[in-house]
């Protein structure tokens, strides 16, 4: 695969040899499945520019003409800053995300310092910004930056997601149980749809939580699950899969299937917990 792969490689080192000659950028870096290791001949490539601050539009439309893409899509907001098109010469899709560097380290103190979850995807971005490989690297900063993403889980942080995103899976009110219950009773397959969604987002914040872990992003979730943690509910990928073969059909059995999911979950955290209380008794014991 890693021949298939050298003329996405090239094009990335192509790609940050032209954007460092913006006096903004500080660093570029190849995010995605090519820095995982996970990429095929048909990925796109994923490059985050970080930028001290904005490259001009018409700069940056200059630069993708002159690339001779034969299709763009510039200056899109619809998540962060980017720019899209497909290389002309390669036919390779280039998925450009500029990040400037302000934010970088105040997100990063609270997710590591602060422990700080969300409802869902909590340590995705620390994900990217850990495995980032380095293309271009002015100051060594993005060096640096990897240097200090490199560290354990924060256990308060493990703690953190759980007590975030466990309660909305059925034990509140308005719970995404609750709430796909209700759209289901009604037929209102997008809520079902988006609620569900939901629902499996902070189960995997969970899992990967669960397993200090982190968390990927949202492609290829059960094979990465499977392939990277240790400690996963019985029978995980057959009910995932059913639940979502059931909200597709907005089958009556949906909720059924929904409390199957989180039965296992509930299992393995339970047993997680008797373990480590059990550790924790026992290095106590014998720190007295």
């Amino acid at each position: 695969m890693a021949d298939d792969l050298a003329t996405h490689h090239a094009l990335a080192h192509r790609l940050a040899e032209r954007f460092s000659a913006f006096p903004n950028v500080i660093a570029v870096g190849l995010g995605g499945s090519l820095a995982a290791g996970l990429g095929t001949p048909g990925s796109d490539i994923d490059l985050y520019v970080y930028t001290t601050a904005l490259i001009p539009l018409e700069e940056r439309a200059a630069l993708v003409a002159d690339l001779g893409a034969t299709r763009t899509d510039l200056n899109m907001q619809f998540w962060d800053l980017g720019d899209a098109w497909v290389d002309g010469e390669t036919t390779i899709s280039v998925d450009v995300m500029y990040w400037d560097t302000a934010w970088i380290a105040p997100f990063l103190d609270r997710v590591l310092v602060q422990h700080e979850a969300s409802v869902g995807y909590t340590t995705c971005h620390w994900y990217t910004l850990r495995n980032t490989q380095v293309l271009y690297d002015r100051e060594g900063w993005l060096a640096a930056l990897k240097a200090h993403c490199d560290q354990p889980f924060p256990e308060e942080l493990r703690q953190a997601i759980v007590a975030k995103n466990h309660p909305i899976l059925r034990r509140v009110l308005f719970s995404y149980r609750d709430q796909i219950a209700k759209a289901l009773k009604r037929r209102d397959l997008v809520s079902v749809n988006h609620r569900v969604a939901a629902l499996l987002a902070s189960y995997f914040d969970i899992l990967f939580a669960l397993n200090r872990e982190l968390h990927p992003g949202e492609k290829r979730l059960l094979e990465l699950a499977v392939q990277r943690c240790p400690k996963i509910p019985a029978d995980m990928v057959a009910r995932v899969e059913a639940v979502l073969q059931a909200a597709a059909a907005a089958d009556d059995d949906l909720i059924f299937r929904i409390e199957t999911l989180i039965d296992g979950l509930d299992h393995l955290l339970r047993s997680e917990e008797r373990r480590v209380g059990k550790e924790c008794r026992a290095g106590w014991s014998a720190y007295h």
